[in-house]
């Protein structure tokens, strides 16, 4: 049976226009006059029927076309080869310079995209980079507030030492005043006596040759003992000079520990200073590493945009040659058959190769 839409009907009008235009209505000419559609079989079944209907208008009409007619006919179709040849051409022409566009485009992205991977692959090292950078701060920093723990304990140890010395020193000062004290204490009363001696001598003086014996013997004794309170005082007097220099060369070391200390706490300060300086830097590459990761995540961004943009051209690149290859009609792929002279099932014409990406 038929496929549906063929019949005996739509076969004539398909013969007869072949006839028209001077081809023999072969079975395989009517199949592809009717879009390469209906079984050969049937339509060879209508070829026979109509030739065996109308065989003497079939040979009249083929004998009634002249050589005028044939030579219109034949101009015709070498003007319609013409056209169609060179509506081929321009949109062949169209086609290869918007492929030679589009491809241009394509290079230029992946162009862009390499130097975006580049762009990246330095971000990454500058990354890392920083990174170790970063570390090493973080291990200077910690040396140095190691080093300024050891140099706070060593100014506690020598404030502390600093106390005791100051106590000893106020201890010798004390000691001192007191041995100031009994010597002013001693002359007082050693000239208080005197006093009392001179007024006594005064007084006994009228007895003096009554007592000179015994005046002499008091004088001798007093003699001595004057004797010894000044050997006394003289040892007192030594014991005080040797208590100033001890003294003064406890003034000097606590002079010298005061400097140190005052060292020590410049030395405090200009580590305080290095430590925060330390903060700052490792502040600043904090902020320089975040950076960095916002400019690697925009530059993905890009990639992923670029990736696109080609997976989107491609397509594109696709589609239009499919459409190229679409745009055949059927009578066009006819006509080119008959041009060439090749059989009518290899009409469809092998799509271009892609291009290499």
């Amino acid at each position: 049976m038929a496929r549906g839409g063929i019949n005996k009907a739509v076969v004539h009008k398909a013969r007869q226009a072949l006839l028209a235009r001077g081809i023999n209505p072969s079975i395989d000419a009517v199949r592809v006059e009717l879009g390469n559609t209906g079984s050969k079989t049937t339509i060879s079944r209508y070829l026979k029927e109509l030739e065996a209907s109308s065989p003497a208008v079939a040979i009249a009409s083929r004998d009634r076309l002249g050589n005028a007619l044939s030579g219109m006919v034949q101009t015709l179709l070498d003007q319609l080869m013409e056209e169609g040849q060179e509506a081929i051409s321009e949109a062949s022409a169209a086609f290869a310079l918007e492929r030679t566009t589009l491809e241009a485009q394509i290079l230029e992205l992946k162009s862009a995209l390499a130097k975006v991977e580049r762009q990246l692959a330095t971000q990454h090292a500058a990354l890392e980079v920083q990174c170790a950078e970063l570390g090493t701060a973080q291990s200077s920093l910690q040396a140095e507030l190691t080093r300024n723990a050891g140099l706070s304990q060593r100014c506690s140890d020598l404030e502390a030492m600093v106390v005791e010395k100051d106590k000893h020193i106020q201890s010798l000062e004390e000691k001192h005043v007191q041995a100031r004290g009994a010597l002013e204490h001693y002359r007082e009363a050693a000239k208080e006596q005197r006093d009392q001696d001179h007024r006594k001598h005064e007084s006994q003086l009228h007895e003096m040759q009554v007592e000179q014996r015994k005046l002499r013997e008091t004088i001798a004794v007093k003699q001595d003992e004057s004797t010894r309170l000044n050997r006394d005082n003289e040892r007192l007097l030594g014991e005080a000079r040797q208590q100033a220099k001890y003294l003064h060369s406890q003034e000097a070391l606590v002079q010298s520990l005061n400097n140190q200390v005052e060292t020590l706490r410049q030395g405090e300060a200009k580590n305080v200073g290095v430590a925060e300086h330390l903060n700052e830097h490792i502040s600043a590459l904090r902020e320089e590493v975040k950076a960095l990761h916002k400019a690697a995540a925009v530059a993905e961004l890009r990639e992923r945009e670029t990736t696109a943009r080609i997976t989107s051209l491609q397509n594109e690149n696709e589609q239009l040659r499919h459409a190229q290859i679409v745009e055949l009609t059927p009578e066009e792929v006819s006509d080119a058959s008959f041009q060439t002279g090749s059989q009518p099932g290899n009409q469809n014409a092998k799509p271009s190769k892609r291009p290499k990406r």
